[in-house]
């Protein structure tokens, strides 16, 4: 089905048998020395078919930790703490390599240091400039971590060279004003890099991966033009590298890289200019989470391997599965960021909103019911979705009632938003799940209370209802809820004016504003936003294409809470940036006093204002839909901000312990 993406490749004189590199994210665990979990977690991606497996990143020393908490690889006793983690790769038939990464400026602790003192615009502590002495110190401490790796029984090491950490800041002029033999001209500021990997070979022998997460494309001004990538790239296969790993962009780059809105395998091109120039594999990444996109892009000679992250946070046997051609069972990442990216900069452990059991394989355990059960579980949204997935998996008899003609929920909403086009994707493979497991579905079927009585248990998972605020007018022609504009019930028109900023506020805005489909085309996507794929470019950037501005949107709030707040924290400024491109207004502390054929009348600080509208749109947040008796679930639990993740956790949860 994808020969390709099977196809074995010869790496440090292994033989992995297929394409897939699993790509590094920092789970949370690293800081927590949560070893155990971490060998469960990298275990069953293992189990599932990836060939090689890259951890979170740890720093080798202490300088070079991320935040204050200690994730760090640089002693004998992390070597002997770490060995549970390989051998449980090992025993699942994998392969698994330590990321080394030193954070440079971006650190959140007192001891950041990078090439030149130049502060971070997304961090407010200002490093301090490296000494030539730390330089040397810091090459041999990333030789000396490889080292043990070795010895913990690691294949080998990932060292991150990319997304704006330590060596990318010593790479890039607008980082490394130095004018000593390590920095200048770009052979002096790539000796840092090419050190690392030379003595790193030298500390570990020929046989020991040395993957290179190289910068294919930096997005920042002042960043290295595609030539120059090349250079770096031939530069650090001369020096040792086995595999060159990519990345795509600095994590200040005002570009969207992985979030929603970038189209999928978006920069596979860039890793292509890298793999004509040089003899070691090539591995693309970002946005790659469907088998046949990888497939594409190995056929097209775009790399020699495909780096999938959050894909195998969302299905840990997404290899397997797409061995056997199993595409309709393949559980796809929607890249919503809420449960990985946003728990990490949280604190919290990285889990996945479509696979709740990603990062607690040890503590949200599926296990065959002791006694088989008759089991209605009402409302077909996500949270019943998953829900009626686990339980008939696990050997019950579950019906599924619907009051509407599919499946969904407010997944069916959010898929036509830009961007969001990857909800579709999560309803179809619960659907399969349901259908596969024998679980009966009944849609546009509301139950009865006496219906239920028939079942040993009940799930109420009916979802929520719109909100109505009381403003006088409120029922006046121009009102439509959110669902009315969404389903294309109703087309707004040329003026429109939301009241609520949530989340589903800035969803409607983004539907009305772009007026185009869920997703952009590579080019589109690279005009939209400013891309340049010329190899002379500096940072590889673009004049935007200039906002057509069809509509004029305003967007109100009772509250002076900052807008978007309640938005991911690493998709929230995409969301933010396009609405203002596209000059939405924003309105904050609005008290509501009427709406009538003007429009919505208000007052702001004082002063009396009418937002004149076409069409008024409520986004004013939602209510539980909760008539029935059971265990409530989701929405009809807890309305509130939608909040998919904890709707579908609990949805999991529950199906697994009925």
């Amino acid at each position: 089905m994808y020969p390709h993406l099977f196809r074995p490749l010869e790496l440090g004189g292994v033989t992995l048998p297929n394409r897939v590199l699993m790509g590094s994210m920092h789970t949370g665990f690293e800081a927590r020395n949560a070893v155990d979990e971490l060998a469960a977690f990298y275990a069953e991606r293992a189990r599932g078919g990836a060939a090689l497996i890259v951890t979170g990143g740890y720093s080798p020393n202490d300088a070079g930790n991320l935040g204050p908490h200690r994730a760090q690889f640089s002693s004998p006793e992390d070597r002997d703490r770490h060995r549970v983690i390989p051998q449980a790769v090992h025993a699942a038939g994998g392969r698994i390599v330590l990321q080394l990464l030193h954070a440079g400026r971006y650190g959140l602790h007192d001891r950041i240091v990078a090439p030149s003192p130049v502060k971070s615009p997304i961090n407010p502590l200002a490093p301090r400039e490296m000494s030539s002495s730390e330089i040397e110190q810091t090459i041999d401490d990333f030789a000396a971590a490889a080292r043990l790796a070795r010895e913990a029984g690691y294949d080998g090491v990932e060292v991150m060279g990319s997304e704006g950490y330590l060596l990318t800041q010593f790479l890039a002029a607008r980082t490394n004003q130095r004018a000593d033999g390590w920095g200048g001209a770009l052979a002096q500021r790539a000796r840092f890099a090419t050190e690392i990997v030379r003595r790193t070979r030298a500390a570990t022998g020929p046989d020991f991966i040395i993957v290179y997460r190289i910068s294919a494309l930096e997005l920042v001004e002042g960043g290295l033009s595609g030539d120059e990538i090349v250079e770096v790239a031939r530069a650090v296969e001369a020096a040792g590298a086995t595999l060159l790993n990519s990345g795509i962009g600095w994590h200040e780059a005002r570009i969207p890289t992985i979030a929603q809105a970038v189209p999928r395998g978006a920069f596979a091109w860039a890793t292509r200019r890298l793999k004509q120039a040089v003899r070691i594999p090539v591995v693309a990444s970002n946005r790659i989470n469907a088998p046949e996109v990888a497939e594409e892009i190995l056929a097209r000679g775009d790399a020699d391997m495909v780096s999938l992250a959050r894909a195998l946070l969302a299905d840990p046997h997404f290899a397997a599965k797409a061995r056997r051609g199993d595409r309709p069972g393949i559980n796809i990442c929607i890249a919503c960021n809420q449960a990985c990216l946003d728990h990490y900069f949280i604190g919290e452990p990285v889990s996945c909103v479509v696979n709740p059991r990603a990062g607690r394989e040890t503590s949200l355990v599926i296990r065959p019911a002791a006694r088989a059960k008759k089991i209605a579980v009402v409302g077909g949204g996500p949270a019943g979705l998953i829900c009626a997935a686990t339980a008939a998996e696990r050997g019950h008899a579950v019906t599924l009632f619907e009051r509407d003609g599919q499946l969904g929920g407010q997944f069916n909403l959010a898929k036509v938003v830009p961007g969001k086009q990857e909800f579709g994707e999560s309803i179809a493979y619960y659907t399969e799940r349901l259908r596969r497991a024998g679980a009966r579905v009944a849609l546009n079927h509301a139950p009865s209370e006496r219906e239920l009585a028939a079942f040993d248990e009940v799930v109420v998972s009916t979802g929520i209802d719109p909100r109505k605020p009381e403003i006088p007018g409120i029922a006046h022609a121009k009102v439509a809820s959110y669902v009315d504009v969404l389903t294309g019930r109703v087309q707004a028109g040329a003026r429109v004016a939301i009241i609520g900023m949530g989340g589903i506020g800035f969803d409607v805005a983004l539907y009305l504003a772009a007026e185009r489909e869920a997703t952009l085309s590579r080019r589109a996507f690279e005009s939209h936003w400013g891309v340049s794929e010329a190899p002379g470019v500096p940072g590889g950037l673009a004049v935007p294409q200039a906002a057509n501005g069809r509509r004029r949107i305003t967007m109100m709030k009772r509250s002076s809470t900052p807008f978007g707040h309640t938005l991911g924290r690493t998709t929230g400024w995409v969301h933010r940036a396009e609405l203002a491109r596209q000059g939405v207004r924003m309105m904050k502390g609005v008290e509501y006093r009427r709406i009538d054929d003007a429009g919505v009348h208000v007052c702001v600080d004082g002063k009396e204002a009418v937002v004149e509208a076409d069409t008024i749109i409520v986004c004013a947040g939602q209510t539980s839909r909760r008539d029935l008796a059971g265990h409530v679930i989701g929405g009809a639990r807890e309305a509130g901000e939608l909040d998919a993740k904890r709707t579908m956790r609990e949805g999991a949860e529950l199906g697994a312990r009925l």
